[in-house]
């Protein structure tokens, strides 16, 4: 039966242009919504920039233009760029719009009215010159533990201790340098640890078929009748660049509370634009909403499951409206092993992937061939994907047609003859639409292009064993070069259509040569008829340039211009207007700690040191900068957490041996228990954890 679906992607934040990892994302979810429209759904798929918060009202001020004018340069970059790789957003949209303003304060008057709101006062550092309230990104100090000056209000990147602001020796403020001061505030939350919240979430997560990662990271949050939930501040103090609090005067919305909301808004503006009618919709906004028919679905990265599948559904069950029917989840993207880093130099953006001459569509095969419905990072390796894009692609797709589809133009008048697969090829294409489907729908990519290029395998096979171009050279071999010819390109129409929601551009020109229609799954793989007309062939995609290749990764200080036989995007599609959304800041110098007054041995024995394995580790989702370890201690485990996640991707940590303070008196947080510290060096510009000498043992001392 035909489906409706409502279907977002994470807001990029409205502070600069589209990193890579949106990208990533954007087109896992395209692939999902084209398969999804190839079978007849109706698909409403839409987007917004993230476009509130302190970042944006601080870079403003440093660019000396209001937040207003900044977030509009960066939606008409946003708006240029997601068409370049072929994003087929309905809408695209922003937070800082009127349908977010009425949909935020509409939703907060909903839930003060279902008793979801209180309020409270708490104690914050202010600065006194800048007269603000700081979050922890915003203050430094001295860690408490180990004395490196320079840290943040969170962690510490020497030591990798974890820490309140508070506990900040001699802090000061990262906009104003001002010591901060203390001061007391009337903030609102969102009961999260209500009862009926609780029961709720139980209820949604266990009905709802989240990835099996997401499970376990819920019951950690759900576990013991939700003991581990606190209540979600929501609210921010002036100055702040957000959506004010209705009845509470100089309140506003944290932005994470009208950021989701803007899924909502921009639905709401694609309705009211007329888009949705045209698109086939005809029931107002929130028509739409109130039917339980249509699937709400969200892609979402694993560093914001906590937002995702906690408060957003608990808001909007309790202001009584639609939830989501599922949050697909993704993981990171790293460059030949290693996290992005700007300020290690790691990685890429998707600005200069097009100004390099690479196609849009070769990222958008190697992410899909990559991908799968498990919460995994993927990893772009240049050589892989050089190897991958030309010899898949172009060696066994692309190669299909460019041996065969020439010869109808030439000799036969552009009409195909009879396809007759021999009947071993022809069960294994029959067979597929259903199996690829399935892939599709679960969003098992990587198995999908492994089942597709294995038909490639079998219509290359069928090629090299028929040799066209020996048929063509010899007498009386017209009727079986047709016959050979019109069934390559029979295989080859059935791969173009399975291949086009990764391939949407080279899919439509592969249709207009070949005279079909790729976006309709059913209908396009009906059997092509004797007599079929069909263009002269053309050329569809050329093979990378490695050295195109070499200029992405920084091999070449300036990029080539793109070949013409490389069938590359232009980048002359690029906007026209640039500015320095972010001003560059010189390097910090490394930050090496003073030695520390001179202790007894009396005073280092007090210390006991042990050898742990790590046994586990994963991202913390409430912490930009934590990582949580699961250490071996040959007697125990133990749960740490550390602040060494903008060095180190967590799966690459498992196995390894570190030192751990194990005497250190638990430190209760607000995701946990951190029951020690491990050790680690640093220079204030990165962290390195510390490790024994092979043959070290879980458990053993450090003496």
């Amino acid at each position: 039966m035909p489906r409706t679906l409502f279907v977002t992607t994470a807001l990029p934040y409205a502070n600069g242009p589209f990193h890579i990892g949106h990208i990533m994302e954007y087109i896992q979810a395209d692939i999902w919504v084209r398969f999804q429209r190839a079978q007849g759904h109706a698909v409403h798929f839409v987007c917004a920039d993230d476009a509130h918060g302190a970042p944006i009202m601080l870079n403003a001020e440093k660019l000396g233009i209001p937040p207003e004018q900044l977030v509009s340069q960066v939606n008409a970059l946003h708006n240029a760029d997601w068409p370049r790789f072929h994003i087929s957003f309905n809408h695209f949209h922003s937070t800082h719009s009127p349908e977010n303003t009425e949909l935020a304060q509409s939703i907060y008057k909903s839930l003060k009215a279902a008793k979801m709101i209180a309020s409270r006062e708490i104690e914050q550092f202010f600065d006194p010159i800048k007269g603000m309230f700081l979050p922890d990104r915003y203050i430094k100090g001295e860690c408490p533990k180990c004395g490196t000056a320079d840290q943040y209000g969170d962690s510490c990147e020497n030591c990798g201790a974890v820490y309140a602001p508070t506990d900040l020796k001699n802090p000061f403020s990262a906009l104003s340098g001002a010591k901060p001061v203390l001061k007391k505030s009337e903030h609102y939350f969102f009961k999260l640890s209500d009862k009926r919240c609780i029961q709720f979430l139980q209820k949604w997560t266990g009905e709802t078929k989240l990835q099996s990662e997401v499970v376990n990271k819920l019951a950690e949050w759900l576990g013991d009748n939700g003991k581990n939930l606190n209540d979600w501040d929501i609210s921010r103090d002036p100055p702040y660049f957000g959506i004010e609090i209705p009845d509470v005067p100089g309140k506003y919305f944290y932005v994470w509370l009208d950021a989701p909301i803007g899924y909502l808004a921009s639905l709401k503006a694609y309705f009211d634009s007329g888009k949705a009618k045209a698109n086939g919709e005809g029931r107002t906004f929130d028509e739409f909403l109130a039917d339980d028919a249509v699937e709400q679905y969200h892609f979402i990265g694993k560093d914001i499951v906590y937002f995702h599948t906690l408060f957003w559904p608990a808001m909007l069950h309790f202001a009584g409206r639609k939830v989501p029917n599922n949050v697909f989840v993704h993981g990171f993207i790293q460059v030949s092993g290693e996290k992005m880093s700007k300020s290690r130099g790691v990685g890429f953006g998707p600005a200069r992937y097009l100004e390099v001459g690479l196609n849009p569509e070769w990222l958008r095969y190697y992410i899909a061939a990559k991908l799968n419905d498990r919460v995994e990072d993927i990893d772009f390796n240049a050589e892989d994907f050089i190897a991958r894009v030309n010899s898949d692609l172009i060696g066994k797709y692309v190669n299909i047609a460019s041996r065969s589809a020439g010869f109808i133009a030439k000799r036969f008048g552009g009409k195909l003859g009879k396809p007759q697969l021999p009947k071993d090829i022809a069960a294994e294409f029959s067979g597929a639409s259903a199996e690829v489907a399935v892939l599709y729908e679960g969003r098992e990519f990587g198995k999908a292009i492994r089942r597709i290029m294995a038909l490639a395998d079998l219509a290359n096979q069928y090629v090299d064993g028929n040799k066209p171009w020996e048929l063509a050279k010899q007498e009386g071999k017209d009727a079986e070069l047709l016959t050979v010819c019109s069934t390559a390109v029979a295989m080859f129409r059935d791969l173009t259509v399975y291949l086009a929601p990764v391939l949407p551009k080279l899919a439509a020109e592969a249709g207009a040569l070949f005279n079909f229609d790729a976006f309709e799954w059913k209908t396009s793989l009906k059997p092509l008829r004797e007599g079929h007309d069909i263009q002269p062939y053309k050329h569809l995609m050329g093979r990378v340039d490695p050295k195109q290749v070499d200029a992405l990764m920084g091999v070449e200080d300036e990029p080539k211009k793109p070949d013409a036989k490389a069938k590359a995007e232009p980048a002359a599609d690029a906007p026209s207007t640039e500015f320095a959304l972010t001003p560059t800041e010189a390097p910090r110098p490394a930050v090496i700690a003073p030695i520390a007054e001179t202790i007894s041995i009396d005073d280092f024995a007090r210390l006991d040191l042990r050898v742990a394995r790590i046994v586990d580790a994963e991202f913390v989702a409430e912490a930009d900068k934590l990582l949580k370890l699961t250490l071996d201690l040959g007697v125990e485990q133990r749960n740490v957490f550390a602040g060494i996640r903008s060095a180190y991707n967590p799966k690459d940590l498992v196995g390894r041996l570190t030192v751990m303070v194990a005497n250190l008196a638990p430190r209760k947080m607000r995701f946990g228990e951190s029951q020690g510290m491990v050790l680690a060096a640093g220079d204030g510009s990165g962290v390195y954890l510390l490790a024994p000498d092979s043959g070290a043992q879980p458990g053993m001392r450090v003496k």
